[in-house]
Formats: C-alpha cells, sequence, structure tokens
C-alpha cells in the first residue's frame, strides 16, 4: 500500500493541481474524499488529520503537508527532477513568479469566481472576472513568445496555473481574447499523465 495519502475533493481545482503532478510523476497514492460542500473540512475528525482544515492535505509517512503550491514544491523536490522545479536561483525564482500569480490572480480571481456560481459563495463575482482576466493577460503576453510559463519546458508554474484558467467558463470568462493561452492549455493537456478534474471513477462510472 502506498505511503502517500492525499485528501481530496473531486471539484477543487487546487486539488486537480497535487492529482496532475502526482499521476505525471507517476506516484501511486491513496485518495480520500472530503466533501467541502458538506462541510467535512470543518468537522472536528478532519481538523484532527488537518488543524488547517483545508483540502488539499498530503501525507506521506510522517510528512504532513497542507496548501496546494506547498505541496507541489515538495513533490517536485523529492519525487520529482529539477526540471519541475530548478533549483539554480533565477529559474527558481521565475517558477515562483507564477506560483504567485496561481496564488493571487488566478485564485482570487477565476476561483472565487468560479466559487460564487459553483458553490454560492459570497464573492463579488463581476470584481473576481477582473481580477482574473488580470492574471490571464499576463498569461499571455509571456505565452505569446513561449510554450510554458517559466522555463523552455512544463515545470509545476504550468501546473499551479492550468486548474482554474481550464475551468475559467465556470467563472464566467471566456478564453476567447487569449489564444495564445488556449494553445497552452491544450499543450498541458496532451502532457502524458495527464488527468481531467473529474475523472470516470469520480463520476460513478
Amino acid at each position: 500500500m502506498s505511503s502517500i495519502t492525499l485528501y481530496d475533493f473531486p471539484l477543487s481545482g487546487n486539488c486537480h493541481k497535487v492529482r496532475l503532478l502526482l499521476s505525471m510523476l507517476e506516484i501511486d497514492h491513496e485518495r480520500v474524499t472530503i466533501d467541502v460542500v458538506a462541510n467535512q473540512t470543518a468537522s472536528p475528525q478532519f481538523k484532527r488529520i488537518n488543524p488547517r482544515g483545508q483540502v488539499p492535505f498530503l501525507v506521506d509517512g510522517e510528512v504532513r503537508i497542507w496548501d496546494s503550491m506547498a505541496i507541489l514544491i515538495y513533490l517536485a523536490r523529492r519525487y520529482g527532477t529539477t526540471r519541475w522545479l530548478p533549483d539554480e536561483p533565477t529559474a527558481e525564482a521565475l517558477v515562483m513568479q507564477w506560483l504567485a500569480v496561481a496564488g493571487d490572480e488566478l485564485l482570487y480571481g477565476l476561483a472565487r469566481a468560479r466559487a460564487v456560481w459553483r458553490l454560492g459563495r459570497p464573492f463579488n463575482r463581476e470584481q473576481c472576472q477582473q481580477e482574473g482576466r488580470g492574471g490571464l493577460s499576463l498569461m499571455e503576453q509571456r505565452l505569446a513568445q513561449a510554450d510554458w510559463l517559466a522555463a523552455e519546458h512544463v515545470t509545476i508554474a504550468d501546473i499551479a496555473c492550468y486548474p482554474y484558467v481550464a475551468l475559467a467558463d465556470e467563472a464566467g470568462v471566456t478564453l476567447e481574447p487569449y489564444p495564445a493561452v488556449r494553445e497552452w492549455l491544450a499543450r498541458v493537456e496532451a502532457l502524458p499523465g495527464w488527468v481531467p478534474l473529474i475523472e470516470r471513477e469520480d463520476e460513478g462510472g
């Protein structure tokens, strides 16, 4: 049995980031679904596992890590190669720049705009959409000149930014003005080990 357990919510883009990297690195793991809609993250049982009360949450033997970005960094360093997360200072900083975009414009923009529709969250959807478009514009500028966000090949920067961009339609944001972003989405989805947000097993067969 695998020593790695991912506490996961299938509809979460942040959880999807982790599932993508686990699959692309061919890491055997067990998934435990935590129902965010039913507020299981706030249950005493889950809080004993993760005091922060959020998913994704990764357990690897004695190692316990919350936050999708931290988990991506851990998996890349522990099980990947420096192609996923360079250790040269400038190259590493370029990856971290895009992790910041994923955790700012894309999270507070596209993810929250989606959460208004998908989960009934009380955010200002128009404001979130505007912030999301700012992140998409940054990505478009970069991807109009390069295939990948932080290097000449895929890194965890691309994995971190992918899910909520791929779900932009659920945020009410069209990707029509961003052709380079759309081409990048297709490149990510062509990578070995790519898995969709919802897999057949999650849909009941």
